[in-house]
């Protein structure tokens, strides 16, 4: 399968030839395939967010490149304007952004810039505001009137409504309570269902990422020191806490149990899996 999404060779310096030079990014390889849930993680300032903001075209490769659907997004400028409508990021804290009167014109603030006809624009509005479990009065109220859950849903909805190939969330569920981190995550799964659309997430949060993602890509130091399956990834555990990440606390458990010499599947990362690892070892099997 072609990537949807490639980076080759990306490098991003920022202040260059300045005292302040600093490579944020060093010839990162990266390749992000159709329909796949990714997750991004790297602790503060290693580079996971100047990442993202090149795989839209928010900010210009120094050297290297950016391809969409095996295109340079920087090949032009109308290549560049159609990356940014087909790779949606919604950054951190996007409740922040918002600044329409109303819901509506929130949502409809970028499939206007699309220059999309007005019953289509109110089609894509509606869904998105669906996709979100946004109800129809809510359209019509000022998005200050929300609660923080709310305005969160409804700056990931202003970036679905553009239907975008690729949805990149910065840290989605940050500062949510346990009840709005779910929802928000039953959402993403919803529209990934529905669409068939690519979801790259960056996150801290372990045990969210081992239970949403398909793959993970670790971020230290500008580059990317390991990629693979969930259970791959976190049995580098060593590794990542040298990085300054950690593994979810139900594979670190599995990870002891495994060195006091139970004979247990280390690789385990929820609960589910811990549920079948603890009944296989005990004889049970899956019942």
């Amino acid at each position: 399968m072609d990537p949807i999404l490639e980076t080759r060779q990306l490098t991003h310096v920022y202040s260059p030839n300045t005292p302040f030079e600093h490579g944020a990014l060093l010839g990162v390889d990266l390749a992000v395939y159709p329909g796949e849930t990714l997750g991004i993680i790297g602790r503060t300032g290693s580079g996971k967010s100047t990442l993202i903001q090149h795989l839209n075209g928010l900010l210009k490769p120094t050297s290297g490149q950016v391809l969409l659907h095996g295109s340079d997004i920087w090949a032009s400028k109308e290549a560049t304007r159609a990356a940014r409508f087909q790779v949606g990021l919604v950054f951190q804290y996007p409740e922040y952004q918002l600044f329409e009167e109303t819901v509506y014109q929130d949502i409809a603030f970028g499939p206007k810039n699309m220059s999309l006809d007005k019953d289509e624009i109110d089609r894509r509005v509606r869904e998105a505001a669906a996709f979100v479990e946004l109800p129809e009065d809510v359209l019509q109220t000022s998005p200050f009137e929300l609660s923080g859950g709310q305005k969160r849903r409804v700056a990931i909805a202003g970036v679905i409504a553009m239907e975008p190939s690729v949805l990149i969330l910065d840290e989605p569920t940050a500062g949510l309570d346990p009840a709005g981190v779910e929802r928000i995550l039953a959402n993403l799964q919803a529209y990934h269902n529905s669409k068939n659309a690519t979801i790259i997430i960056v996150s801290h949060s372990m045990e969210e990422m081992a239970r949403t993602v398909d793959r993970l890509v670790v971020i230290h130091n500008g580059a990317i020191p390991l990629q693979g399956a969930p259970g791959e990834v976190f049995a580098h555990e060593s590794e990542l806490e040298n990085m300054g990440l950690g593994i979810p606390q139900i594979t670190r458990v599995f990870h002891r149990l495994r060195a006091m010499g139970a004979e247990v599947d280390p690789s385990v990362y929820t609960v589910e899996q811990a549920r079948r690892a603890i009944l296989a070892a005990l004889g049970k099997g899956a019942e």
